[in-house]
């Protein structure tokens, strides 16, 4: 049930990241930024002191983390 809700996360995640930076995406690429950027959030969250808990907790990291790897890819572009 763990890898389904983290899946499910990342989805999320990836979802609301690609609509506040303004990139529509497939499902299945939406899921891999979420997924992506559940571990830079999660990272970025260590590093300032921050602690995701709970299910929107977990959502607001990752979509964080997410929003910053869709931040980077576009500069590196």
């Amino acid at each position: 049930m763990g890898l389904i809700l983290f899946l499910l996360i990342g989805l999320a995640a990836g979802w609301l990241a690609g609509e506040i930076m303004g990139k529509k995406r497939g499902v299945l690429v939406n899921l891999g930024i979420g997924v992506v950027g559940a571990f830079i959030g999660g990272f970025l969250g260590n590093v300032v002191g921050l602690a995701a808990t709970g299910l929107i907790g977990s959502v607001i990291m990752a979509t964080i983390g997410a929003v910053v790897l869709l931040w980077a890819v576009s500069k590196l572009k």
